[in-house]
């Protein structure tokens, strides 16, 4: 029961720091030199329509309701509602993959963080991928997945199996609104490694 009441309280903590930031256009994590790749493409919309229905049904319970007292308290429920909506929007603009000096980031909101350095990265490449299972991080067959609706749309290829997150795989596979990219800016900081390092990929 602690745990959950934690897990509950981390969760809120994150959703309303997520919207703060969007709201001071903030992305840590992302210094100088660093390349974001967002995600959220497929998701915003759907999200959007959640959003919507919040609004409406925050407007239709204000105007409908004749009971002062338990208007006041639907109001400030479907407030909350909206804004938390908002929030998990939030968190996926705040925390976009990240392409830098010491590697990648491929994240999901605030519930996914996994960080691969270079080395231990044979190559990038944009390739289409289904997930079966649902989940932010689907691990199988030695493959971690962080789809968005099931999607991927770029493979991380291992040197050799590695510990990414919790799990020991040969190959990452990801969603990115903008794969192409993505997969030549990743190259591109593989290419600058492996002269800083005076290997061949």
């Amino acid at each position: 029961m602690i745990r959950f009441v934690r897990w509950i309280v981390r969760l809120e903590f994150n959703i309303w720091r997520s919207l703060l930031w969007w709201i001071v256009r903030r992305k840590p994590g992302a210094g100088p030199g660093t390349r974001t790749f967002t995600y959220a493409r497929e998701l915003g919309p759907l999200i959007g329509v959640f959003i919507f229905v919040s609004t409406l049904e925050f407007v239709v319970v204000h105007l409908l309701l004749p009971w002062e007292t338990i208007r006041l308290v639907l109001d400030i429920v479907s407030l909350w509602g909206l804004l938390w909506m908002c929030g998990l929007l939030a968190s996926m603009r705040v925390y976009p993959h990240l392409v830098g000096e010491d590697g990648l980031r491929v994240r999901h909101g605030f519930h996914v963080d996994l960080p691969i350095p270079w080395d231990a990265i044979a190559d990038v490449r944009a390739q289409r991928g289904r997930v079966a299972a649902k989940g932010n991080v689907v691990s199988e067959d030695g493959v971690l997945s962080v789809p968005a609706l099931r999607q991927t749309r770029v493979t991380v290829k291992l040197q050799e199996p590695t510990n990414v997150g919790g799990a020991q795989v040969t190959e990452v596979r990801l969603y990115a609104d903008d794969p192409k990219g993505f997969v030549a800016a990743a190259r591109e900081r593989i290419g600058s490694q492996a002269l800083l390092t005076g290997t061949q990929r």
